[in-house]
């Protein structure tokens, strides 16, 4: 069974080392990575792996958000150049595990039927205190149990999407965000073999004011996409642009303490995986942001999200006033249209009765006149 793994990556110098150190350590049989124009020095960290045979290197520096373009080339060619069995099409803070820590990627999938065809795995955010920069690893080891109103109220749309793994083949297609692939779904793996996808969005300050940028002017660079206003990506760049972007990550983090008393849970299986296997080498370290900024920056993430629902409340209702003044307009219309068509009846009506009595009047004065020649 060969397993190989795929990734488009950008300026991803913070977990670049500890990602392909960490899909070699689970036994992947290739790693297929195409750099998107990086210019921290995530390039150049790819390089060195691919000198040692161990990532096969891409480089595509068009920024339009092509992802699902990219990543299902990557995709076919990890089958047709790789003979791949099974495809992890992941992102640089995506970590495929097994829900049985026991066990190694490569192991699992060797007893994964390939029958399924393709099947999703359930993403898990992974969260913890805020930080300057750092990929914090040893920092974000809270599960986010949060429901999607409790983030909502951080200003987080929604829990993340499953991701989908999928057979090797020649002609698949990956949509964009890796989430959906051609291949049909004839199932899932029984529990034993159950994966999970831990995900560290929101690695630090610096990591994600730099994702926000980049994401959103490469949606500007390709207006054919056209994204909602409300995609979570085109959120932030708002807030990004409007100067207000640190707080909303500092609301959606959590402390320590938050995090012993609220719905998250301690699983620090990434730490212990790398320090099981030996992976503690060259890391960037973490740089963390004092208590008390953290404290107020939240505190105005929160009157900003409450600004946020209260221009959505008022959205919404002049959405309704609108509505109701429309179909208002339309009842209005619809009763002057059937005021018309009566008018025009009425006329109608009169013109036949005028024209009945002139001619009852001409018959009648043709009778006069025939019985007066007689």
């Amino acid at each position: 069974m060969k397993l190989v793994v795929t990734a488009m990556v950008r300026d991803e110098i913070d977990i670049i080392r500890q990602w392909v150190d960490y899909h070699v350590a689970q036994g992947a049989d290739a790693i297929i990575v195409t750099d998107n124009g990086s210019v921290d020095g995530t390039s150049k960290v790819l390089e060195g792996y691919a000198e040692r045979g161990l990532v096969d290197l891409r480089h595509d520096p068009v920024q339009r958000k092509q992802q699902g373009t990219v990543v299902t080339a990557m995709a076919r060619e990890a089958f047709t150049r790789y003979g791949a069995d099974w495809v992890i099409n992941a992102d640089a803070d995506e970590f495929l595990m097994p829900v049985d820590r026991s066990r190694r990627l490569h192991d699992v999938f060797s007893e994964i039927d390939p029958g399924l065809g393709s099947f999703t795995a359930p993403t898990v955010n992974l969260v913890g205190s805020v930080a300057a920069s750092g990929a914090g690893l040893d920092r974000l080891v809270w599960r986010d149990g949060r429901t999607n109103e409790q983030l909502q109220l951080r200003g987080v749309l929604a829990q993340p999407t499953h991701n989908a793994l999928h057979i090797g083949s020649a002609d698949v297609n990956v949509a964009q965000g890796n989430h959906f692939v051609s291949i049909a779904s004839q199932g899932s793996p029984p529990p034993e073999l159950a994966l999970e996808v831990l995900h560290l969005p929101w690695r630090s300050w610096e990591q994600l004011r730099n994702k926000v940028e980049i994401s959103g002017r490469a949606y500007e660079a390709n207006p054919t996409l056209q994204p909602s206003p409300n995609h979570h990506g085109m959120l932030d760049y708002r807030r990004y642009q409007e100067g207000s972007l640190y707080y909303y990550y500092a609301l959606r983090m959590v402390t320590e303490g938050e995090a012993e008393t609220g719905p998250f849970t301690l699983d620090r299986s990434l730490p212990e995986f790398f320090a099981s296997h030996g992976l503690t080498g060259d890391y960037p370290a973490d740089v963390g942001a004092s208590v008390d900024e953290t404290r107020r920056a939240a505190e105005v993430g929160g009157l900003l999200t409450t600004r946020d629902r209260d221009a959505e409340a008022l959205r919404v209702e002049g959405e309704a006033i609108g509505a109701a003044a429309a179909a208002r307009v339309s009842a209005l219309e619809g009763h002057a249209l059937g005021l018309e068509r009566e008018l025009i009846r009425i006329r109608d009506e009169l013109a036949r009765t005028k024209a009945r009595r002139v001619v009852k009047l001409a018959d009648s004065l043709g009778d006069r006149a025939r019985r007066f020649r007689s």
